[in-house]
Formats: structure tokens, C-alpha cells, sequence
């Protein structure tokens, strides 16, 4: 082989070499990219507030926030969805639930640990919404190791949407925003 057929084959490795690492280079943040879990967290929408109601259903307005909730975080993809046991909860969580085709698993609100752990434990790097009651979310918030961005829900409050991000290593990072009218 003589000098010159030498060259051209070192030049072409080493311009193959340069693309393959290019190549890598470029994928390696998604590969190293930890798994991050987020779970939104919202209150349940209007209710109804005649006295003497044991379980209300939602107002039309709270209808029209459930729907809001829906546009909001389908797009999200969530692989699960958690409700308390009561109608405006689940009511809220319907539009979402069949638009995702999931079935919403009730959970115990009086228990925001456990809560949690299944979280952590089950759907680790995936979203998840959990819908609650305006005494029940900010702990629930802490439970999965986030500070809470506000100190208080009020009873008139619905439009929170809480956005609590855990990743694989560090601490838990929750944010607030809103979601339908308010």
C-alpha cells in the first residue's frame, strides 16, 4: 500500500470515527437523563354547597373545570390516577379517566404517606395525577417530599393545579399553577 492509499483509508476512519462519536454524543444525555416522577395534584372542582349534603355532586362550573383538567393533562399521559372516594372527586377525574382510558384507583386521603410510597414505589419515572380535598393535598405534597408552594388552600380556592417533580437522586421540587376559570 503505498503513501498516498494509506492516507485516504486514515482520513476516512478517522472521519467515521469523528461521525460515530458525534452520534454518541448526542444521544448520551437522553441515556444518562435520570427518571423523573410527576405527580399533579389538584382539589376536586365546585361542589355543591346546599347544607346537609353527605357526598355533593359538582356544580356546572365544576363540570366545566373537570373538563379543564382534562385538556390541561392529557396530553401529559399519565399512567395512573388516584381519587378519594367521594363524587366530586371521582366526578372531577372522569373526563381525564376516559379520555386515557384509565380506571382511577381510590385512595385513603387521611393516609398521604402511603399514598406516596405507592407512588414512589409503583410508577417511579412516570406521571401520575391524584385528585383531593383542600385539607389533603399540601400534606400530601410533603408526603412526597416537596415544600409546599402556598400555606394555605381556602374553600373557595379549585384552580390549583400542583406539580410535584421527584427525580431518581435529590429533592422533590413542587410548583403551582392554575387550571380553568377562576
Amino acid at each position: 500500500m503505498d503513501l498516498k492509499s494509506a492516507l485516504t483509508m486514515m482520513t476516512r476512519f478517522l472521519v467515521l470515527l469523528c461521525l460515530t462519536v458525534g452520534a454518541f454524543l448526542t444521544v448520551l444525555p437522553a441515556l444518562t437523563k435520570e427518571p423523573v416522577t410527576v405527580v399533579y395534584i389538584v382539589r376536586h372542582a365546585e361542589k355543591d354547597l346546599t347544607p346537609g349534603l353527605a357526598d355533593p355532586a359538582l356544580t356546572s362550573a365544576g363540570e366545566a373545570r373537570a373538563l379543564a383538567l382534562r385538556k390541561q393533562l392529557q396530553r401529559r399521559r399519565p399512567a395512573a390516577l388516584f381519587t378519594t372516594d367521594t363524587k366530586r372527586t371521582r366526578s372531577t377525574l372522569a373526563p381525564l379517566a376516559q379520555a386515557t382510558k384509565l380506571t382511577p384507583e381510590v385512595y385513603d386521603a387521611r393516609q398521604p404517606a402511603a399514598l406516596a410510597e405507592r407512588i414512589r414505589r409503583e410508577h417511579a419515572g412516570e406521571p401520575v395525577v391524584v385528585v383531593g380535598h383542600s385539607n389533603t393535598l399540601l400534606p400530601l405534597i410533603e408526603a412526597l417530599g416537596a415544600k409546599s408552594p402556598i400555606s394555605e388552600i381556602k374553600d373557595s380556592e379549585y384552580h390549583y393545579l400542583f406539580e410535584v417533580r421527584i427525580p431518581a437522586s435529590g429533592a422533590a421540587v413542587a410548583k403551582v399553577s392554575s387550571y380553568g376559570a377562576h
